[in-house]
């Protein structure tokens, strides 16, 4: 076994802590408080938070995609890491935009939880058992369009705010049953609220869904490896794939798109399917392949997306 790298000390020679940036849900708040531990753990480095409240968390009367996208829960984040006030940011990988700012990079993806959408109900065990017109709450266009697909009896109604408000609109009966990300309510000792973990065979999970991303501003020369080594490499390979899908897309919570690539020995295999905006139609792309860097998991994505775009032909596209 290898020894524990030093931990990384200040240009004086004393070690600073490191501040990690995050929102202040509780579901944020376990994702910072994990990386936290792991990193005093490995480097014994103090390590601090810096709680926020972001726009994606102030506005929770409209829908995401009319509000400017997932990006509101990241902004205020990496002002500051701009501003120094922090170090490191902790990310739902799936929150991150395709595209960070200039200076800022992605400088770990850590090792995924369940990627799988889950059906909470106080009332019913399973889509399949959800009565004809009952109310399923979510916010996703890509969940929206897989359920319309699959169930167009439904009533899908608009549902925001973070994982406990959702679980409280259910349980004061606003709807019959929501949708929400598996990973979430497992992280938070609330998996028995799961009354299906849905096949991604049923409901293809977004970019990212289930892994965390570790953002910091480019020049952090010290942070950088640090984190690297924390890194799980076949989660990265596997959500790089998955977001170069939506990039080649231009996805944004606009655009009711899916992604996901799994392992299979040695095989990634990447599976991505794009709704309509306006009826219940869907196209799915498939490739796999065995890569080995960014650079190759980026191309079985981009590959991906161009079977989409011509599945879906340029009047599709231009409705998005």
């Amino acid at each position: 076994m290898t020894a524990p790298a030093s931990p990384p000390t200040s240009p004086s020679g004393s070690s600073t802590p490191w501040v990690i940036a995050t929102r202040e849900s509780r579901l944020a708040l376990w994702q910072a408080e994990h990386i936290r531990d792991l990193l005093q753990s490995r480097f014994g480095r103090e390590v601090q938070l810096l709680g926020m409240t972001t726009k994606g968390d102030q506005i929770l009367d409209r829908a995401l995609s009319k509000v400017g996208g997932k990006g509101l829960f990241v902004k205020e984040l990496e002002v500051a890491l701009e501003e120094g006030r922090a170090d490191l940011a902790v990310h739902s990988l799936k929150d991150v935009p395709m595209e960070l700012p200039e200076g800022f990079v992605l400088a770990a993806v850590m090792e995924r939880e369940d990627p799988r959408d889950a059906l909470v109900s106080n009332q019913y065990a399973s889509l399949a058992e959800l009565p004809q017109g009952a109310v399923v709450g979510t916010s996703s266009l890509r969940r929206l369009v897989q359920l319309r697909a699959r169930r167009p009896d439904l009533r899908i109604e608009a549902l925001r705010g973070n994982l406990d408000t959702r679980l409280r609109k259910l349980d004061e009966g606003q709807y019959d049953a929501i949708v929400l990300a598996a990973a979430g309510l497992k992280r938070l000792g609330l998996a028995s609220r799961i009354r299906e973990l849905i096949a991604t065979t049923d409901m293809l999970p977004a970019a990212g869904q289930g892994a965390l991303g570790l953002e910091i501003r480019q020049n952090h020369a010290d942070l950088g490896p640090a984190l690297q080594s924390l890194a799980h490499q076949p989660t990265w390979l596997a959500t790089m794939a998955e977001r170069a899908v939506s990039r080649a897309m231009g996805g944004s919570c606009s655009m009711p798109l899916a992604a996901f690539a799994e392992w299979r020995g040695d095989t990634l295999v990447l599976r991505s399917l794009l709704g309509h905006p306006e009826h219940s139609s869907l196209v799915q792309a498939q490739a796999e392949g065995q890569p080995q860097t960014h650079a190759e998991a980026e191309a079985l994505g981009r590959s991906v997306a161009e079977q989409l775009k011509a599945q879906a032909g340029p009047d599709w596209l231009a409705a998005l």
